[in-house]
């Protein structure tokens, strides 16, 4: 037997003994990942006063607890559709601006020859040395002080300032893989920086523009705290908050809250994967080639 061979024979159970244990590794984070899931569908599909069964699945699934999230036929539920559509507010106002900021520091750290640049990008990144949590009420001071608290806009601004520091390393680090020669090639046909800005580092920057418009949304659906310190009135509220009000109850109707938050769950889920070769090309840095 060669010495290759031997050394094969040696490490083969070695390899089957790491594949073994990467594949219980998965199987556990299925599970603790997909049991939540399963509680919340479980309890969504059942039936009132039977949500904690011992049953692995309901024996009569009904579609009655969506049916009531859809028709608002629940005190705690009277402005859902509006909620539901501040949520949507929130969440595209936040990846508009989100997109639209970091883009343009980007574009003028990195294509407007903006001396020390990096110290700007990497000044924005400190905000995240400070958790956001030890943040909350200062920030809620400041848009009660503007006139701001209780409104959607005060709940935008605090999730672009998160947002924005990240957004702004994407773009910058993207934006390096675009020659410099493509901005003085449009010099020299006359484009202003207006111009190179929007009708070359744009479409050049899609896959980086789609990964973190979809973040910033992901980000303001999903956030909680803000959303409860800075919003009051029902009409006001968005899902997050909304779903809070439901332990107000002597008695939370949990078959109906579940049914909220699978609904409140579709909209990332699908953005997710319909945008999601598009986030992996832009968070890759491999959209642009030199």
């Amino acid at each position: 037997m060669t010495a290759l061979a031997i050394r094969a024979a040696t490490y083969r159970p070695a390899g089957w003994l790491r594949g073994l244990g990467l594949l219980v590794l998965a199987a556990l984070l299925v599970i603790w990942t997909g049991v939540p899931i399963y509680n919340l569908l479980f309890i969504a599909f059942n039936q009132e006063d039977d949500e904690f069964s011992d049953d692995l699945w309901p024996d009569q699934p009904t579609f009655d607890n969506f049916l009531t999230v859809l028709t608002q036929n629940h005190w705690y539920l009277e402005h859902f559709w509006r909620q539901f559509g501040n949520s949507f507010l929130v969440g595209i106002m936040t990846m508009i601006l989100t997109v639209l900021i970091g883009a343009l520091a980007s574009f003028v750290i990195g294509r407007g020859r903006f001396r020390h640049g990096w110290l700007v990008s990497n000044a924005a990144l400190l905000t995240y040395a400070v958790p956001s949590s030890l943040l909350a009420i200062p920030f809620t001071r400041a848009m009660q002080q503007y006139g701001l608290w209780d409104t959607l806009s005060a709940v935008v601004l605090a999730e672009v300032t998160f947002a924005t520091p990240y957004a702004i390393l994407i773009f910058h680090q993207y934006g390096k893989l675009i020659p410099l020669e493509v901005d003085e090639a449009a010099r020299i046909d006359g484009a202003n920086p207006w111009q190179i800005f929007s009708r070359i580092y744009l479409p050049l920057m899609a896959p980086a523009l789609v990964a973190v418009g979809s973040y910033a949304l992901l980000l303001a659906w999903n956030e909680y705290l803000y959303q409860f310190l800075l919003l009051a009135s029902t009409r006001n509220m968005t899902v997050a908050v909304a779903l809070d009000q439901f332990f107000d109850s002597d008695e939370a109707p949990w078959n109906v809250m579940m049914a909220v938050a699978v609904i409140y769950a579709i909209p990332p889920v699908v953005i997710f994967y319909a945008m999601r070769r598009s986030m992996l090309a832009g968070l890759s840095f491999d959209g642009v080639k030199g």
